[in-house]
């Protein structure tokens, strides 16, 4: 189907860079159009009416129009600005490192609305103070599954059987190895049995219908390690967001030793 010269879109920014003195493009994220590229022109000066309405982490919607190289933004109005996520550093952090995960994942023009819609519920949960691990962990397994990266962690994926304790995650092999079958991979990591359980229940659960659900820090920090390490061979390279994602979590441990 041929897009027509103007069109309609909701999206969620996910991004922004500037471009020329008064520019900046936008990397969105809609339903219907999958991930999009765009200017937004004019949008750092003072007076741009556009400015408030396509800054990341926005759910708008948008008027654009067919440009040579990229399409232009000519209107954009805010749906959600996820306000009380901006008000948490946190949470803001952890809402980016989302944007970046689906923007890194993702190719232009191709359509997924059920990512979509798992992106801006996640954002709404954040916004509503839900625990940003359980969130993060579960958009990323989510995520995986959506783009065809589901991981095995039913059965050894070298031998196929089932994998009592003790087992190990394989990020090259993309899930489980058995004890027999861990020498086959260098940089397989143990998995606890609560930390495999966790992780199965997440890839089971209904992924709008996880209010409830919680596991203790040691748990978390382990299944971010392994989803991380599995991210990172996926994309062959770590996300920036990661980075003070674990600086946030390091001074939240110093502020703890300081008082004690």
């Amino acid at each position: 189907m041929t897009k027509p010269r103007t069109y309609k879109t909701k999206a969620i920014i996910l991004k922004q860079v500037p471009l020329g003195e008064a520019d900046k493009i936008l990397t969105l994220y809609t339903p219907y159009m999958g991930k999009l590229r765009a200017v937004a022109k004019g949008v750092r000066k003072p007076r741009s009416k556009l400015s408030g309405h396509v800054e990341p982490l926005t759910h708008a919607a948008l008027m654009l129009a067919q440009g040579r190289n990229l399409d232009i933004v000519t209107q954009s109005q805010t749906i959600d600005s996820f306000i009380y996520l901006r008000q948490d550093l946190h949470l803001t952090s952890s809402a980016i490192y989302l944007a970046e995960l689906t923007d890194c994942f993702t190719v232009e023009n191709e359509e997924d609305p059920t990512l979509f819609q798992l992106l801006l519920h996640s954002l709404h949960r954040l916004s509503e103070g839900m625990c940003s691990e359980t969130i993060l962990r579960l958009y990323e397994i989510r995520l995986l599954e959506n783009l065809g990266y589901r991981p095995e962690i039913r059965k050894c994926v070298y031998c196929g059987t089932l994998t009592p304790s003790p087992c190990y995650f394989s990020p090259s092999g993309g899930g489980l190895l058995c004890l027999k079958c861990r020498h086959k991979e260098s940089l397989a990591h143990p998995i606890s049995p609560d930390a495999l359980k966790i992780m199965q229940i997440l890839q089971e659960t209904n992924p709008y219908t996880h209010e409830e659900l919680q596991f203790p820090k040691g748990v978390a920090r382990e299944l971010e390690h392994i989803l991380r390490s599995y991210i990172s061979y996926l994309l062959e390279r770590q996300l920036k967001s990661t980075s003070f994602l674990d600086i946030l979590k390091q001074s939240e441990v110093d502020r703890v030793v300081q008082k004690l």
